[in-house]
C-alpha cells in the first residue's frame, strides 16, 4: 500500500500517534500548563488607564514583548512582537481594533512599516461584534486620523471567494510620506474553529508570502478577535514550514515551537482542534513539495468533502460551542475530552515556488 511504501516524517508519525490515541485534548492541556511556568507579567495592560483598551479582560500583552506606540497620547496597545529567529520571522499579533483604538492601530502599522495586515476574522461572529471596521467603507474616501496625523484611503479590492485582498493607502500628514498597505482578510475561518481544509489555508499563505508581507524587517500585523487563536495558528504553521524548508522536515518539534511562540504572547492557539489543524497544514505543505506528490499521500489524514461544498462558501467546519476565552490561557479543567471533528480533504496545490 502507498502509505506503507513511502516513509513518513517524524511530524506525521507524531500526528498519527496522537490521533490514534485521541489525545489532542491531553497534549493541548499539557502545552497550556507548561506555558504558564515562565511567569511573565502584564502590568501595563492592567493599569486603570489601559484596561478599557483591551477587547477581552483575560487576553493581555506581556510587558516584555509589547508594542509601544510612538505618536499617541499613551503608549499602550494590546499587541505583542512575536519573533522566531530560526524561521526568520517577526510578527505583530494584536486584537481586532475597538472603535476607540483605530488611531492606535494605524499608528502601529505606520511606525512598524508593516506591508500587510492579516485579518483572520469577520467583523461580526455569532451575533457579536468581534472587530471594529478600521478601514473606510467607500473607495477613495479619505479617513482622517487627526490624533496620530495619518490619513487612510481604501483604493482597491480583490475577492478570492474565501479571502479578500484590500489595498489601503496610508499617508502621514506631517512628513507627507505615503505607503501602500495590503489587508489579507480571511472571511470564512470561524471563531474557535479551523479552516475548511489545509488546501484553503495554504492558498492563503501562498498569497501572503508572495506579497513579501512576512519579511522580518517589516513585521506583518496579524489579528483575529483576541489575537491569539486563529492568529496563533497562522504563525505556528508559517514558521514551522519556513524552518522545515530550510533545515529539513525532521528538524522541528511543533509543540516546542508553539511554547516558544507563547513566550511572546499568551494563549496562542485556543483549542485542540486548532492545534490538530496546524499539524495537518504543516504535513500537507511539506508533502506538496515532493515531486512525486499524490493526493492519496494525505488520504489517511483528511476525511473527504465535496469540493463544490467548499466553493459554495458554507463549508467551514462548525466548531463546538466555544469555551471560555481564557481556556488557552491555562484553565485546563475547561477542556472536554471528546473525539475531534474530521478535517476535510484538500486538492493539489503546488507550493514549491512559494514556501521559501
Amino acid at each position: 500500500m502507498q502509505d506503507e511504501e513511502k516513509p513518513r516524517s517524524i511530524v506525521e508519525v507524531e500526528y498519527m500517534n496522537i490521533t490514534n490515541e485521541n489525545s489532542w485534548p491531553v497534549i493541548y492541556q499539557k502545552i497550556g500548563k507548561e506555558s504558564l511556568a515562565h511567569g511573565y507579567t502584564c502590568n501595563e495592560a492592567r493599569k486603570a488607564e489601559n484596561k478599557h483598551l483591551n477587547r477581552y479582560r483575560d487576553v493581555n500583552p506581556y510587558d516584555h514583548s509589547r508594542v509601544i506606540l510612538q505618536r499617541c497620547d499613551g503608549d499602550y496597545i494590546n499587541a505583542n512582537y512575536v519573533k522566531l529567529d530560526r524561521a526568520n520571522r517577526k510578527y505583530i499579533l494584536t486584537q481586532g481594533p475597538l472603535k476607540f483604538t483605530v488611531n492606535h492601530f494605524w499608528s502601529m502599522v505606520f511606525h512598524e512599516k508593516s506591508k500587510a495586515i492579516l485579518m483572520l476574522n469577520k467583523l461580526f461572529e455569532k451575533n457579536e461584534v468581534k472587530c471594529h471596521q478600521y478601514w473606510p467603507n467607500q473607495f477613495n474616501a479619505v479617513c482622517s486620523l487627526k490624533e496620530v496625523n495619518l490619513e487612510i484611503t481604501f483604493t482597491s479590492v480583490e475577492n478570492f471567494g474565501y479571502y479578500i485582498v484590500r489595498k489601503i493607502l496610508l499617508h502621514d500628514t506631517i512628513t507627507l510620506e505615503s505607503r501602500v498597505v495590503l489587508q489579507f482578510h480571511y472571511i470564512t475561518w470561524p471563531d474557535f474553529g479551523v479552516p475548511s481544509s489545509p488546501k484553503k489555508f495554504l492558498d492563503f499563505l501562498k498569497a501572503v508570502r508572495a506579497s513579501g508581507a512576512l519579511e522580518p524587517d517589516c513585521p506583518a500585523i496579524v489579528h483575529c478577535s483576541a489575537g491569539i487563536g486563529r492568529s496563533g495558528t497562522f504563525c505556528l504553521v508559517d514558521s514551522c514550514l519556513a524552518i522545515m524548508q530550510r533545515d529539513g522536515q525532521d528538524t522541528v518539534n511543533i509543540q516546542e515551537i508553539l511554547k516558544e511562540l507563547r513566550q511572546s504572547r499568551m494563549g496562542l492557539i485556543q483549542t485542540p482542534d486548532q492545534l490538530r489543524f496546524s499539524y495537518q497544514a504543516i504535513i500537507e505543505g511539506l508533502k506538496r513539495l515532493a515531486p512525486d506528490y499524490s493526493e492519496e499521500d494525505s488520504s489517511h489524514i483528511y476525511a473527504a468533502v465535496p469540493e463544490e461544498a467548499e466553493e459554495a462558501g458554507g463549508s467551514e467546519i462548525t466548531p463546538p460551542p466555544p469555551p471560555p476565552r481564557g481556556e488557552s490561557l491555562g484553565k485546563s479543567d475547561a477542556v472536554e475530552f471528546r473525539p475531534l471533528p474530521p478535517i476535510p480533504t484538500s486538492t493539489s496545490l503546488d507550493l514549491s515556488i512559494i514556501l521559501c
